[in-house]
């Protein structure tokens, strides 16, 4: 959105309504300029209305305040003889023309505060509804409800892969918290309620993209701390081949590794964060291979345990279940599968910032730095926190590259081995936002920050809170719904 249509946006929606309320407000006796000061507008509206004063604290509540806010209209515009449907959704969707044009219209007067019992008694034939009426108002409340709780306090989620296993298993349903980090206010606010960035069975966008408003966070909770489980936006989404705004990406989830400032590297598939070993969670898991003496594991011992059985001795599992299977007298050996330090990583499987599959890859010309780095063992890197300058070389330019240019929506150039950001030549960079080091619990099937790098606070989602519901498709029919996690949270 350039400055030509936010200054546009904030004539329409914010000062045009005022001109319309200051008009309206001297036909019920009261001050123009009351309408005009934020806050205390409402407070008037409230008390115009007749609803109790003490309205106004739930109006300023984050989310639930828009709802306040659209049933304080409505009874603001009955209190004026607007009654009809038609002329509730004129005032709320496009208050900058009607509510000028009631101001100014001889014949619209106030009649009194529309929640009094004296107005309801006055106007009853008015005020009666039709039922097609009453169930159009009960649908449109319902959605505009549904979709600020969405948006503002908790949504539901879907595991759909086994990055998190065995902490999160396929066919889990989980609730993420909007609250804990803060909600963040829609990029995209004129999209379809209840569906993310597609139509379902028709497959086309659900959202138009003529509006973006820029990236605004309420006040959280807390903030982002090693070891949540957070839900994002996948920032390689953000300059792909189908383009889509930030809060229309497709959503991950990981376990947050790493936060702002701090230095993180992984050796031997072990995290280190400043230098020290960071916690493991219970269910993390790797791969191993398994030397039977030719007697296989017993099948329910396997599913007790939580392994994943690939074939030829090729097993997922804890470290947990490991060190049980190693005591079964048919095992012969069991070891992890890992990627010694300086071991070149699968051609296929390349991680970030080497990784030449993912958009944006960035070194200086002829100063390719050979970070020989795989997905276990891997860094030191930094991960960029706000008010933090890089110098940038050939070594931390490819690291930084992609966050300068897309996250932080800069100009970046390369003329001969001299880097130009915004047109200006410079060998440095201060970074305007905080970003993340995602990791997933299943280290060897987790496509994270190994493979693409930071994620950015922008494209933060929320926080994991329980598992309301988890559905396993693998199972029989009386076995479907795995009961233990039900209502677990999630850690």
């Amino acid at each position: 959105m350039n400055i030509v249509e936010l200054i546009l946006l904030l004539a329409l929606f914010i000062i045009l309504p005022y001109v319309g309320l200051y008009k309206l407000f001297e036909k019920a006796g009261e001050a123009g300029w009351k309408a005009v000061i934020p806050v205390f507008s409402m407070y008037m509206r409230i008390k115009l209305s007749g609803r109790p004063g003490w309205w106004l604290v739930l109006y300023l509540i984050p989310g639930l305040g828009i709802l306040v806010a659209m049933g304080i209209m409505v009874d603001f515009l009955k209190s004026f003889g607007k009654f009809r449907f038609r002329d509730h959704a004129a005032g709320i969707l496009i208050p900058f023309i009607y509510l000028i044009k009631w101001g100014n219209d001889k014949e619209t007067k106030y009649l009194g505060p529309a929640t009094s019992p004296e107005f309801k008694e006055k106007y009853q034939k008015s005020l009666k509804k039709s039922t097609t009426r009453e169930w159009t108002e009960a649908i449109i409340f319902a959605v505009v409800a549904a979709t600020l709780i969405r948006t503002f306090f908790i949504e539901a989620y879907t595991i759909p892969t086994p990055s998190m296993e065995r902490s999160l298993l396929v066919g889990d349903f989980l609730f993420v918290s909007k609250v804990n980090y803060g909600p963040r206010l829609p990029e995209t606010p004129v999209s379809f309620p209840f569906a993310h960035n597609t139509m379902p069975l028709i497959n086309i966008k659900s959202y138009w993209d003529g509006i973006k408003l820029p990236y605004y966070r309420l006040p959280g909770l807390s903030d982002i701390k090693k070891g949540d489980v957070v839900v994002f936006n996948y920032p390689m989404d953000a300059d792909s081949p189908l383009y889509r705004p930030v809060d229309k990406q497709e959503n991950y989830i990981k376990r947050c590794q790493g936060t702002p400032g701090d230095t993180l590297s992984v050796v031997n598939a072990q995290v280190y964060v400043n230098s020290k070993a960071a916690p493991n969670a219970p269910g993390q898991q790797i791969d191993y291979t398994v030397n039977t003496t030719g007697v296989d594991l017993n099948p329910q011992v396997k599913d007790d345990l939580g392994i994943s059985d690939y074939g030829n001795g090729y097993m997922t599992m804890p470290r947990s279940a490991a060190n049980i299977v190693r005591t079964y007298s048919n095992v012969k050996s069991i070891y992890p599968n890992i990627a010694h330090k300086g071991d070149d990583p699968d051609p296929n499987n390349q991680v970030f910032p080497s990784n030449p599959y993912y958009p944006a890859f960035h070194a200086l010309p002829g100063k390719l730095h050979d970070y020989k780095w795989n997905q276990d063992n891997y860094g030191p890197i930094i991960i960029p926190k706000k008010g933090w300058t890089v110098k940038l070389d050939s070594v931390t330019f490819p690291l930084y590259a992609r966050a300068i240019e897309v996250y932080e929506n800069n100009k970046l150039e390369i003329k001969g081995s001299d880097i130009y950001i915004n047109g200006q030549k410079t060998d440095s960079y201060t970074f305007k936002m905080n970003y993340y080091w995602m990791m997933g619990d299943n280290r060897h099937d987790s496509a994270d920050s190994r493979y693409w790098g930071f994620v950015p606070e922008d494209h933060i989602v929320g926080r994991a809170l329980f598992v309301w519901m988890s559905w396993d498709d693998k199972a029989d029919f009386l076995h479907k719904i795995r009961w233990s996690r039900l209502f677990r949270g999630v850690n």
